[in-house]
């Protein structure tokens, strides 16, 4: 949503298709899992009192529409992809089918997995966790509004310290909250590493993919 605080801002979907094309023009296999919060919470709608599987069905159709704004964002810059979804909607999206998936990264499609994992009370960070592992991905890029994983929330504590590297344990214990517990859980579980870093900040996916000391690796 960029600065508009609701939304899409093409501006900023622009911006981001311009950082995963440089991404991808390096050889990398990249697949993209995409939240909605920018149309509807599901969570937020449930606390306000709507049934919870109704909240987080709207929720996950607000992901397929993000996910088709990136594909035509990347298309318009020549990049190959192709939207799964993890909700059966031929019309608009390929079902989600993990061997499918795999093929088409290694054709050299960026995959964008929308809709979540299907099944509401899972958050999007499960679906990135849960993707991340079912194609064998190296690592969880989580890009986010901060520049890492933080000692405290920075926004609230001007004493908060910056994390560049920490083990599983050490969230834990320090009651860091980088991921939902399920999400954490699964990425822990298959040792999966998990780079988070500022989206916001223009060039950064790129120079995380490159190895770069930017943001916080867990692993």
């Amino acid at each position: 949503m960029g600065s508009s605080g609701y939304g899409i801002e093409p501006a900023s979907v622009e911006r981001i298709s311009n950082e995963i094309r440089e991404v991808h023009e390096l050889g990398v296999q990249i697949g993209i899992v995409i939240g909605g919060g920018n149309i509807f919470r599901g969570l937020r709608a449930s606390d306000q009192g709507m049934e919870r599987v109704q909240a987080d069905h709207m929720g996950m159709l607000a992901t397929v529409i993000n996910a088709l704004a990136l594909q035509d964002a990347l298309e318009k810059l020549d990049v190959p992809v192709r939207v799964m979804s993890a909700i059966d909607m031929r019309e608009v999206a390929e079902p989600y089918i993990r061997r499918r998936a795999i093929r088409h990264l290694e054709r050299g499609f960026v995959v964008i997995f929308a809709a979540g994992t299907g099944n509401p009370y899972f958050t999007t960070d499960t679906a990135s966790a849960l993707r991340a592992t079912e194609i064998q991905a190296e690592a969880v890029l989580k890009g986010t509004q901060v520049d890492g994983v933080y000692t405290a929330d920075p926004k609230k504590d001007p004493q908060a310290k910056l994390l560049p590297e920490l083990s599983y344990q050490d969230a834990i214990t320090g009651r860091l909250k980088i991921m939902d517990s399920t999400a954490f859980s699964l990425c822990m579980d298959n040792g999966m590493p998990i780079h988070v870093f500022n989206l916001q900040t223009p060039g950064t996916l790129l120079r995380v993919v490159k190895g770069e000391k930017i943001g916080s690796v867990v692993s």
